[in-house]
């Protein structure tokens, strides 16, 4: 059993929890990833590390499903029946001179690590967060502590610019000729215009996968993606690839597999059955 030794709401759907879990924190790199499961019953939920200490695993998550909202009914001193990690691939830091991260959403969870690293790599860091409206604007403070430069974007102008994160990506782009690389996290439908964008004005550019996993251990080949036409296991081989390789399109099909069973686990949930 993994203790919860803080827990935040960020907004109605997002919440943040600190996890206890000494053995998966000492091990965590950026990129890295868990798997848990609320009760020992519950099913194997993959979250992005978010920050980790020695002792303790940071995790944000959106509760979507039925199993994120039981996990969103734990409190601090309530604990997690499974907490498995760290799994799959660390980000690779690559030696650049100035970076653009680009978040969409609960997307600024994974991409916080990544862009410490390469801040203290010595990298300029340029982040673009965008969400629906402000309150889905999420780790603001801790972005400001350390990026260059931020650019807010929101669907519906509430904060920041009005629009989409490629808006401000294409302008920084164009306009910008130190940026050497770019990373992108949030939606699939985001990073396929995102990585358009970037191979657009010949920048290289890193996706973080968030395909359907079950095991974690590449054994049930549920995240399968294709990757320049190759078959990658996104829990094992990744969850970061080269953007101008990844069939998205093939991804968000695979990714609508399972709504049915989805929503009827939530109608239980809802129903309190």
């Amino acid at each position: 059993m993994y203790k919860i030794v803080d827990k935040k709401v960020l907004n109605d759907d997002i919440d943040f929890m600190r996890i206890e879990a000494p053995l998966v924190a000492r091990n965590a790199k950026p990129g890295h990833f868990i798997i848990l499961r609320v009760d020992d019953e519950g099913e194997r939920i993959p979250l992005t590390i978010a920050d980790n200490d020695e002792k303790h695993v940071d995790i944000i998550y959106q509760k979507m499903g039925y199993s994120t909202k039981m996990l969103g009914e734990k409190q601090i001193g309530d604990h997690v029946a499974d907490f498995v990690g760290p799994l799959g691939k660390a980000a690779h830091i690559r030696d650049k001179q100035h970076v653009v991260g680009v978040a969409g959403g609960v997307g600024a969870a994974p991409l916080l690590p990544q862009l410490k690293a390469y801040k203290k790599a010595g990298s300029k860091v340029t982040l673009i967060l965008g969400a629906r409206n402000k309150d889905f604007l999420i780790l603001r403070d801790e972005y400001e502590q350390f990026v260059d430069e931020v650019i807010y974007t929101t669907d519906d102008g509430s904060f920041g610019e009005k629009g989409l994160v490629t808006d401000p990506l294409e302008r920084k782009l164009k306009d910008d000729e130190t940026i050497d690389h770019v990373i992108a996290i949030g939606p699939v439908i985001m990073m396929k215009f995102c990585t358009q964008t970037a191979v657009k004005h010949g920048r290289s550019i890193d996706v973080s996968l968030n395909p359907i996993m079950i095991d974690g251990t590449g054994m049930c080949g549920n995240c399968r993606v294709n990757i320049a036409g190759k078959t990658f296991f996104a829990c094992i081989d990744g969850p970061d690839f080269e953007g101008h390789e990844v069939d998205f399109d093939g991804l968000m099909k695979r990714q609508s597999y399972y709504k049915d069973e989805e929503h009827q686990c939530y109608i239980r949930l809802k129903d309190g059955r």
